[in-house]
């Protein structure tokens, strides 16, 4: 049930987010909207408001918005002179189909942002003790938090990294001599460090948080979503050519995964939903018939030539195109049931 109540919540969030990048866009165009609807299905109750109508669907699976000219209209509905979709120059439908996209990125920054800001990320510049571990040496050797970390065996450590690599050399030949700083109190311990199952030698610490100001988060959150969306781009090339294996994880591993994120608290389920935002914001920018980045391809092709694609042969290229990702989804969703109740 967590999984499931998680799964919505970021579905909903996602969705809604990048529906609502392209109402305000449309708006500031002075595009007619009919409607904006929250989730999908039969309309448990909808508002007039003074420019569109808002509904709240039966089916809590994020949402749409409609635009007038995109669709045919119903019978209820007229479509002012001048303000249907396609009666916009190309550069402002450009915008307007990429908006969505760019919100669910900017969401995405700021998430990060407020994670970075509020909660921080392990610091392994240096080799202050930020947690001690049930059940390892750390807390019998009487090491504590906020304790600095020194020499291992006589040999002095400056970065995380440095230390926990010496710990692990150390280990396998004995007692580990560790000496620390302690305010202005010098220590010098002797832990004895018995490998795990995996044959790991753990201390049992974790590095202290590093929490960034909010000029810091904001500039760190700009160059992890520029990292994220080269990987990203990287994992689409290897998937589509097959050079490396790539996990592709469909609605129902997106569920296990948010319902864990959830399980874990505030902070990773932040993370986990700036994680979706960003792929959903990418993945819509790919220039694949049906989603936005296929019309805008066609909108940036006909800002370029001066002519748009003949409506009837564009609208078959999407369709096409939409069939084509509903069997892609169904296909990794079922790679995701077999994956998770069929092959354990």
């Amino acid at each position: 049930m967590a999984s499931i109540i998680s799964f919505l919540l970021v579905i909903g969030v996602c969705v809604i987010v990048h529906e609502f990048g392209h109402f305000l866009t449309a708006r500031l165009f002075a595009v007619q909207v009919h409607e904006f609807a929250f989730g999908m299905g039969p309309v448990l109750m909808k508002r007039r408001g003074a420019r569109n109508v808002w509904s709240l669907r039966a089916l809590p699976v994020g949402g749409f918005v409609r635009l007038a000219g995109m669709g045919e209209e119903r019978e209820d509905e007229t479509v002012e002179e001048g303000a249907g979709f396609y009666d916009k120059a190309p550069w402002k439908r450009f915008l307007i189909l990429a908006n969505g996209s760019v919100s669910n990125i900017l969401l995405a920054m700021l998430l990060t942002a407020l994670f970075l800001y509020g909660n921080g990320v392990m610091d392994l510049s240096n080799t202050i003790v930020g947690e001690t571990m049930e059940g390892y040496p750390a807390i019998a050797a009487g090491i504590r938090e906020g304790d600095r970390i020194t020499e291992v065996n006589d040999a002095k450590v400056s970065s995380w990294l440095e230390m926990s690599e010496s710990i692990r050399n150390a280990a396998p030949r004995g007692p580990v001599r560790i000496s620390l700083q302690r305010g202005d109190e010098t220590m010098s311990l002797s832990v004895s460090i018995r490998p795990d199952e995996n044959g790991h030698a753990l201390l049992g610490i974790r590095p202290a948080l590093r929490r960034y100001s909010p000029g810091e988060a904001l500039t760190s959150s700009l160059s992890y979503t520029l990292t994220m969306t080269v990987e990203m781009l990287r994992s689409i090339i290897h998937w589509i050519t097959g050079d490396e294996k790539v996990d592709v994880a469909g609605p129902v591993g997106i569920a296990s995964m948010a319902g864990e994120a959830a399980r874990r608290g505030l902070w990773p389920f932040i993370t986990f939903l700036a994680l979706i935002n960003l792929n959903l914001g990418l993945l819509n920018l790919f220039p694949f018939p049906a989603l936005d980045g296929g019309r805008l391809l066609f909108t940036a092709a006909e800002m370029l030539t001066g002519r748009r694609l003949p409506e009837r042969i564009e609208n078959f290229i999407h369709m096409s195109g939409f069939v084509l990702l509903i069997m892609l989804i169904v296909y990794v969703t079922w790679q995701d049931i077999v994956h998770f109740f069929i092959a354990r």
